[in-house]
């Protein structure tokens, strides 16, 4: 059985498991809560992930995974059924930019928040708040400007992960209204947010 090191918050994580919901391995993994901080590791797995990030997958028969991308290119392997997340290339080398466009988007946003959340009010750097947000405004601008063809075809895990991304803004940095000036990808968000496999992770 695999394990997977995960909190409900936290976008990487969610990543994985609508990639569980959509290619019906769900059954296979055990959920095991984590939670902690960069400055608290708390029950994160340190044991297992030097790193002690999550999401962090055991398996049985190998070594422990650990980065939601290698993660979910190996549960896409495995996936007996289910949509070719992955596909070959020369389309492979779109899905893997568009992915690491929105895991681009989660970093800058997870670092936002917790520039917020952990250090004291009178510490926070605005300047650098407003430089993180300035990189999920640039990619936020490609998507909408160059990427709205490929959101719109065949089920792939960029698309997954641009999901993802927004909700993840809509979760923590709602304010910011991330929609503003981009239209398609407000529309396509809106859409891909009533997959099933969205609305069983949508973080609380």
């Amino acid at each position: 059985m695999l394990t997977l090191h995960q909190s409900p918050a936290s976008p990487f994580v969610r990543k994985v498991v609508v990639l569980l919901h959509e290619t019906g391995q769900l059954g296979e993994v055990t959920l095991k809560q984590a939670t902690g901080t960069p400055l608290e590791p708390g029950s994160l797995p340190v044991d297992i992930n030097p790193l002690g990030k999550i999401p962090t997958l055991e398996r049985p028969d190998g070594c422990t995974l650990y980065d939601s991308r290698v993660i979910c290119r190996y549960l896409a392997e495995r996936a007996p059924k289910g949509p070719r997340l992955y596909p070959e290339a020369p389309r492979l080398w779109e899905v893997l930019t568009l992915e690491a466009t929105a895991e681009g988007i989660l970093d800058a946003a997870v670092g936002m928040r917790y520039e917020v959340a952990l250090r004291p009010e009178e510490r926070q750097s605005s300047e650098w708040l407003e430089a993180q947000w300035a990189k999920i405004a640039r990619s936020l601008d490609a998507l909408e400007s160059r990427w709205m063809g490929h959101l719109a075809g065949p089920l792939c895990m960029g698309q997954i992960a641009t999901g993802c991304a927004l909700g993840y803004l809509d979760f923590r940095h709602d304010a910011r209204n991330w929609r503003q000036g981009r239209p398609a990808l407000a529309d396509w968000q809106a859409r891909f947010a009533e997959r099933p496999s969205m609305k069983a992770t949508v973080p609380g």
